[in-house]
This record gives C-alpha cells, sequence and structure tokens, in this order.
C-alpha cells in the first residue's frame, strides 16, 4: 500500500471518528426531539405548558421592550388597534376552521385511510389559503373605514396610521393560517413539542422588529416584526409535518364529504368566534375613547392575564382535544369522558393558585416587566389595577377552551355558538355600563369596567357549558371534581397565606426600589407560596399532583393512584 493510499485511509478514518458521527449524532438527536410524541394527555399538556410558559416569558420581554420603548402612548395605542383588525381574519376563518371542525373529522379519515386523511387535508389547506388571500385583500381594501369602528376615538392622523399598520399586518394571517393547520395535524400524531415551539419563534420575530426595526422605521417595524414571527412560525414546523407524511398538492374538491363537514361545522364556530372578536373590539373602541395610553395599558393587562390562561387552559384543550376525538371517533365514550373529566381537574389544579398569586403579586408582575423606560409610575399602577381585577375571571377563561372542545370533539359547534353570543351580550352591555358607573366616580380608573365586565361575562360563559354539557353527556365526573375544587380551595388558600407572609418578611431583606430587589422578593415568596401548596396538595392525597412525577414510593405511601387513561395514540398505532 503506498503512502498516498495510507493517508487517504487516514483521513477516511479521521472524518468518520471525530466529524461524521458527531454529525450524524446531532441529526438523529434533532429528528428524535422534533419529532418526540406524547403518549398521555397529562405528559402532552406538560409539554405544551411548559413550551407556552417559555413563549410567554418571550412574549413578557416582548411587552417589556414594547413598554420601554413606546410608553402608554397613543402610538402604541395605534399598534395594537391595528392587530385587531388581521387578527380578526385569523380567527374567522383559522381558528374556527382547525380548532373545532378540522381534527375531529381528519381523525374520521385516519381511523379508516390515512391516505384520505392526507388527501382531505391537503383539500382543506388548498381552501384556506384562498379563502384567505380574498378575505384579506377585501380587508386591505376598506382598512380606513374598519379602523373607524375599531378606534372611534383616535384623531384622523392615528386613524390613518392605524389603517396603513394593519394593511402590512395582514400577511400575518396567511402565514399563521397555514402554520395553524400544520400544528392541528402533528397534535394529531401526538408531535406536541414542535408546534408548541412555533410561538416561540412568532414571539422572537416580533422583538427582532421591536430591537433592530422599529429603532430605524418606528411603529412600521413593529409591523414588519409580526410579519417575521408569522414566517417563523411556519417554518420551524415544516420539517416535522413532512416527517409525518404530509405532501402538499394543489388539490381541489369542494365536494369532498369530508370538506363539506367541516364547513358545516366551522359556520357556527366562525359566528362563536365573531362574538369574541366582537368583544374585542368593543373594549379597544370604548378604550379609544378613554385617556391617551388607555388601549396599551389594558392590552398589557390582557396581555398578563392570557399568561396562565395560554399556559393552562390552552394547554389542556390542545393537548385533550385530539385525545378527546380520537376516542368519540372510535366510540368510546366513557374514555372520552374520563380524559375530559381530568383534564379539568388538572388544569383547575393550576390555575387556581396561579390566578390568587397573580391577584397578590399584581403590584410586582407589573412593576417587574413594564416598569421600564417610557412606562410611568401612573402606567405601572393603572395596569395593575386592571391585571388584579381580570384575575378573578382567570380561572373561568382558562377553563372555556377546555369545555367548548369537548362539544367540539363530538361535533356539537351550535352550543357553544350560542353560548358564546349571549355571554357577549352581556359582555358589551356591562363594559359600557361599569365603565360609565366607575368612571363617574373615578374618571383615572375608568378602565376597570372592562376587565370586570370580561371577568363576569367569562364566569357566565362557564357554568353555562357546564351545565350544558352536562345535559347532552350526563356525569362527567362532577362528583370528582367538586371534591378536586375543594382541596384546590383549601391548598390555595394556606398559599394565599404563606405568600403574604413571604411578601412581609422578604421585604425587609431585600432593597424594594431596585429591580433585583423586587424581583426576588416576588420570586422568594412565590417559591415559598408554592413550596407550601405542592405540600398540602400531597397531604390531601390529590390524584393532580402526578403530572408533576413525584417519587411512586412517596405516591403509595399517601395512597394516591395514577386516574390516567390509556396512552392518546395507543389506538391509533395499533392501526398503523
Amino acid at each position: 500500500m503506498s503512502f498516498r493510499d495510507e493517508t487517504i485511509i487516514a483521513y477516511i478514518y479521521f472524518f468518520r471518528k471525530f466529524c461524521y458521527h458527531p454529525v450524524a449524532n446531532m441529526f438523529s438527536f434533532l429528528d428524535k426531539f422534533f419529532n418526540r410524541q406524547s403518549q398521555k394527555v397529562s405528559s402532552a399538556a406538560l409539554t405544551v405548558a411548559f413550551f407556552g410558559l417559555i413563549s410567554r416569558f418571550v412574549g413578557l420581554w416582548r411587552d417589556r421592550l414594547l413598554a420601554g420603548h413606546f410608553g402608554a402612548s397613543r402610538m402604541l395605542d395605534v399598534y395594537y388597534a391595528a392587530f385587531r383588525i388581521p387578527d380578526l381574519v385569523y380567527n374567522l376563518l383559522i381558528v374556527g376552521a382547525v380548532s373545532s371542525a378540522f381534527l375531529p373529522v381528519f381523525y374520521e379519515y385516519l381511523t379508516k385511510d390515512k391516505n384520505e386523511a392526507w388527501r382531505f387535508a391537503a383539500n382543506v389547506l388548498n381552501f384556506l389559503i384562498i379563502a384567505l388571500v380574498i378575505f384579506s385583500a377585501v380587508m386591505v381594501l376598506f382598512a380606513p373605514q374598519i379602523v373607524f369602528l375599531v378606534a372611534p376615538g383616535f384623531d384622523g392622523a392615528s386613524k390613518a396610521l392605524t389603517a396603513g399598520i394593519s394593511r402590512i399586518l395582514f400577511l400575518s394571517p396567511l402565514l399563521l393560517g397555514i402554520s395553524a393547520l400544520a400544528s392541528a395535524l402533528l397534535q394529531a400524531f401526538s408531535r406536541f413539542l414542535i408546534a408548541a415551539l412555533a410561538p416561540i419563534f412568532y414571539n422572537l420575530g416580533i422583538i427582532v422588529g421591536i430591537l433592530y426595526l422599529a429603532p430605524r422605521y418606528g411603529i412600521w417595524g413593529l409591523a414588519y416584526g409580526v410579519v417575521l414571527g408569522a414566517f417563523l412560525h411556519l417554518t420551524i414546523q415544516i420539517p416535522s409535518l413532512l416527517n409525518s407524511g404530509f405532501r402538499f398538492r394543489i388539490f381541489f374538491d369542494f365536494k369532498e364529504p369530508g370538506f363539506l363537514k367541516v364547513v358545516k361545522m366551522w359556520l357556527p364556530r366562525t359566528l362563536a368566534l365573531l362574538a369574541l372578536q366582537v368583544n374585542g373590539i368593543v373594549s379597544v373602541a370604548i378604550a379609544s375613547l378613554l385617556s391617551s395610553g388607555s388601549v396599551a395599558i389594558f392590552n398589557f393587562a390582557d396581555n398578563l392575564r392570557w399568561a396562565p390562561i395560554g399556559i393552562v387552559g390552552v394547554a389542556f384543550s390542545t393537548a385533550a382535544f385530539p385525545a378527546m376525538s380520537l376516542a368519540y371517533a372510535q366510540g368510546k365514550r366513557d374514555l372520552f369522558l374520563k380524559r375530559f373529566s381530568l383534564a379539568v381537574r388538572q388544569a383547575l389544579f393550576i390555575v387556581i393558585p396561579l390566578s390568587v398569586f397573580f391577584f397578590i403579586l399584581r403590584n410586582q408582575i407589573v412593576k417587574i416587566i413594564l416598569g421600564t423606560g417610557s412606562f410611568s409610575a401612573y402606567d405601572v399602577r393603572i395596569t395593575a389595577a386592571v391585571l388584579g381585577v381580570f384575575s378573578f375571571g382567570i380561572f373561568a377563561a382558562a377553563l372555556l377552551p377546555l369545555f367548548t372542545r369537548a362539544f367540539f370533539a363530538f361535533h356539537n359547534t351550535k352550543t357553544p355558538v350560542f353560548i358564546n353570543v349571549f355571554s357577549m351580550a352581556v359582555n358589551i352591555i356591562l363594559s359600557f355600563f361599569l365603565v360609565a358607573a366607575i368612571g363617574r366616580f373615578r374618571p383615572d380608573y375608568a378602565i376597570l369596567g372592562l376587565p370586570l365586565a370580561i371577568s363576569i361575562a367569562s364566569i357566565i360563559n362557564l357554568f353555562w357549558h357546564w351545565f350544558d354539557l352536562k345535559k347532552h353527556l350526563g356525569d362527567f365526573g362532577i362528583k370528582e371534581i367538586k371534591k378536586s375544587i375543594a382541596r384546590i380551595l383549601t391548598a390555595s388558600a394556606a398559599a394565599a397565606a404563606f405568600l403574604y407572609s413571604g411578601l412581609n418578611l422578604f421585604a425587609g431583606i431585600f432593597n424594594l426600589k431596585t429591580f433585583s430587589g423586587l424581583f426576588f422578593q416576588a420570586f422568594c415568596a412565590a417559591l415559598l407560596s408554592v413550596a407550601a401548596y405542592l405540600a398540602i396538595a400531597f397531604a390531601l392525597g390529590m390524584e393532580e399532583i402526578l403530572m408533576l412525577k413525584i417519587p411512586a414510593t412517596l405516591l403509595n405511601w399517601r395512597g394516591i393512584k395514577n386516574p390516567e387513561p390509556e396512552p392518546i395514540g395507543s389506538s391509533l398505532d395499533d392501526q398503523y
């Protein structure tokens, strides 16, 4: 063997040992990471909740940057008002179709023929793209007229700017619409991880807009950042979607039975979402009639309220919906009810103490997240007050997605529509009345009427869903849910006492005039309170604590048994 041949062999050996294998292992790890499947509702919910938590932290960082750069100003009012118009398109065309109609019908196809299921998915995707392009074009054309309805309190220049910003933002519904369908398909195959990562990249795109585009282009840079975020939201999911078996094809069949069924289920759901969007538009319209910055303050507090709702309510409804839809498609009614009941109890186990924490820590939360730059002490005080009122309805808003999707799982979209429309009417009436009533005595706090109206309407909405679901399905584990609520309230009351004590204790240790001192006071007090809550929950033998992967020996000692039904994908895996 020549020296040249030996050299080549040495290079090949070096490459395989030090280059090829590490790179191959990295790609193998990424493949497993992006295509990881969750086999239980609780593990899927925790996956969605964990990355939802990260997404919320990134979103709060986004809001902090917005508050620091713009403050509670008319310019930020314009940005949030402009957001409402494309958000309307996204919710009406995408959320209505994907969240309520697409997944149950897709499962019906999937349990029969996988190729037909992919054909159906491509047909729905093509329809959504065309509908979004047409609808967005119409809304762009009539943007000035729509802005007049969304923000009647703006002056002429602010209305014109709002219309211009909204026209750029109309690129985002098209990208997010495709991405939402991709998320639904990934969730259908229990691939919750990558779908949960997408919102993080969406917020990162907006942050790029704030840090690098807004300094150069002003508020227009924020709009470009939103479009960038929507693009990232879609692209991060494409590899996993292709790996699951989906292939895009230009194919239209508006007479396909599954497509017609989706449209039939989508129409009433769209009416329900329209009711929710009208609520949001009315809230922004009323806020635009108040002092400058009121729209921004309302949206900041609403974003903070959505942190626990998104982490808990959206996580559990997202995780439970495919499982419930699959159980219904397979005719397993008892399994359907077990999964729903367990998801409700697990969601309450987290959201009730979180609501308590948000109320007690409202001032610290707003100061830590928003209290910077141009966001004044007055803005902090009003935003904290709005968040405090919002906290009373957080539990209801967090459970509503789970209850409505329970109806969707057995193909009933009409009942939630009626309930949501009624709740919308209650919210609108209460909004005008409460804002006027509070403004008569404290004009600077008139905005509190908006979160109070939303909280009351959310609670009414939840209890109505509860009673109607009982009427349609009978007992869905109501006794177990009530028993869990009693224990959760007991543990939450004790946790609140520890939280108050912790705040007073650590106030004497940390300097509350600094950011770090305020942060560590809230963090240490919350940590003490969470420990107390979990200890009491464990002492009471609550099954919901199993989500936290407590060692089996401790669980057996307390006599806590696993209530989790069979894995989500077990029946599906048997077929494919």
